[in-house]
C-alpha cells in the first residue's frame, strides 16, 4: 500500500531536476504560494520573453513559473492576445536562471542569463513536446538538449535514456564546454522518467557534478545553486585512502537537520545517526488527509523495534504550528517543524517530491535507503536492525 498526498507530482515525461510539490499542500506550507517574485516595469534591468503559443482554450491559463533549488513557484500569469501571442519582461536577479512557461500539466523551459530577450513559440496542448526557443546561444543550447533526449527516448523509450552512453557523451562534451553555464547546470539536474540523468551514485557521472560544483564555486561562488552543487558532490564522494597516518578523510554521510520539538527542544539529524541507532527520516505534513493513516503505520515498526535501537525523526511541513503542535504531543517518536521560516532547503537537499517521503539509515550512520511503499517498510527496518 503506498500513501501519496493529493496533487503532489505533475505527469511530465521530462522535467527539470523533478521536485514537484502540491499546491494544496506544499506550496502552502512552505509559505511560497504567493507570488512574491512578480514582474517589474518600472527599470531598465530586465530580461524579457515574446513570442505565441497556439491551439489555446479560453480556459486555458499560461503560467510563468521560477525555480528553488528544484522546487518551482509560480511567479505571474502570462497576458494572452487572441491569436496567442505574447510579451513579458521581469526584473533580472543578478544570475542566470532557468523559468518554465506552463499549460496545465505541460511545461517548457528557458534559461535567462541576464538581461536579455527569448522567444518563445509553442503549441498547446503539449507545450513540453512542440515549442522552440531562441534569441540567445543560452537558447539554442537547450534546445539542443531538450532536442536529443526527446529523439532519444522517442527512439529507445524513455527508461533508457539516462543509460544511453552516447548520449551521455555528447552531453558530457556539452557540460565541459561550458561547466558553469545554467544549461549545464539544466543538465546535471534533469530527470528523464524519473531518473536523474547524472546519477550522483555512479562513479562515472560524480565526476561531471564535481567538474560542474569546481566551475561554480571558482566562477559563481554568490550563486544560490553553487552550495548545492558542492554538497551534492561531497555527499556522494567515496573518499580516497590516505597514504600516511597524518590525514583523515571526513565523509559526508547526510545533510543535517536541526529544528525544534513541541516542547521546544532542538534535535540534530546528524546526532541522531551517529548515536548507533538506525534511524527513520520522514518528511509529512499533519493537514494532510492521509496523514493519520501513515502515522499509524509509522507506529507499528516504532513499537515493534524501538527496544531494538530505532528511532524516527519526523519533520513536519505543516503550515499551521499550533495544529502540528497539538498532534505532536501524542507521538511517542521525534518530531520537528520545519517552517515557513525554515524554508525549503532541507527538501532539496534530500530531493523531497511528494509527501510521505521516508527514508533509512544504518548503525553507521550511512543513508541506506529510500521507501517508496510503506508497506515494504518492517521489512526494510528488519534488514538493518
Amino acid at each position: 500500500m503506498k500513501f501519496r498526498y493529493k496533487s503532489i507530482k505533475f505527469a511530465l515525461q521530462f522535467t527539470y531536476f523533478e521536485h514537484y510539490v502540491s499546491m494544496k499542500t506544499i506550496f502552502k506550507a512552505l509559505g511560497i504560494g504567493s507570488l512574491a517574485f512578480l514582474a517589474s516595469c518600472n527599470n531598465g534591468n530586465q530580461w524579457k520573453i515574446d513570442g505565441k503559443i497556439t491551439g489555446l482554450t479560453e480556459n486555458d491559463i499560461v503560467i510563468l513559473e521560477g525555480n528553488n533549488q528544484g522546487y518551482w513557484y509560480p511567479m505571474d500569469t502570462l497576458e494572452m492576445k487572441a491569436d496567442g501571442s505574447f510579451k513579458y519582461s521581469h526584473e533580472a536577479q543578478g544570475y542566470p536562471d532557468i523559468y518554465r512557461l506552463r499549460v496545465n500539466s505541460s511545461s517548457l523551459y528557458f534559461p535567462i542569463d541576464s538581461i536579455e530577450s527569448v522567444t518563445i513559440t509553442a503549441e498547446a496542448p503539449n507545450i513540453a513536446a512542440k515549442h522552440s526557443i531562441s534569441g540567445t546561444p543560452q537558447a539554442r543550447n537547450l534546445m539542443i538538449v531538450d532536442s536529443l533526449l526527446v529523439d532519444a527516448a522517442n527512439r529507445l523509450g524513455a527508461s533508457a535514456v539516462p543509460n544511453n552512453e552516447p548520449l551521455k557523451r555528447e552531453l558530457g562534451q556539452m557540460l565541459l564546454s561550458d561547466p558553469a553555464g545554467i544549461v549545464t547546470y539544466y543538465i546535471i539536474s534533469k530527470k528523464v522518467n524519473g531518473t536523474p540523468l547524472f546519477n550522483p551514485a555512479d562513479k562515472q557521472d560524480l565526476r561531471y557534478i564535481g567538474a560542474v560544483a569546481n566551475a561554480f564555486n571558482d566562477l559563481r561562488p554568490a550563486d544560490p545553486r553553487t552550495s548545492y552543487l558542492r554538497r551534492l558532490f561531497l555527499a556522494n564522494r567515496v573518499p580516497e585512502m590516505p597514504v600516511g597516518n597524518d590525514i583523515q578523510v571526513t565523509e559526508i554521510k547526510a545533510f543535517d537537520i536541526k529544528r525544534f520539538d513541541n516542547t521546544g527542544k532542538e534535535y540534530s539529524l546528524l546526532d541522531l545517526t551517529e548515536s548507533g541507532k538506525v534511524v527513520l527520516l520522514n518528511f509529512t505534513a499533519y493537514a494532510a488527509e492521509e496523514s493519520p493513516a501513515f502515522n499509524v503505520a509509522l507506529n507499528k515498526v516504532y513499537e515493534k523495534y524501538h527496544n531494538q535501537g530505532f528511532e524516527i525523526f519526523q519533520v513536519s511541513l505543516d503550515e499551521n504550528e499550533y495544529a502540528w503542535k497539538q498532534t505532536a504531543k501524542n507521538l511517542p517518536w521525534i518530531t520537528v517543524l520545519n517552517s515557513v521560516a525554515d524554508g525549503t532547503q532541507i527538501l532539496s537537499q534530500y530531493n523531497v517530491s511528494s509527501l510521505p517521503t521516508v527514508f533509512l539509515f544504518n548503525r553507521n550512520g550511512e543513508l541506506v535507503e529510500r521507501v517508496n511503499d510503506i508497506s515494504q517498510l518492517d521489512a526494510a527496518i528488519a534488514k538493518l536492525i
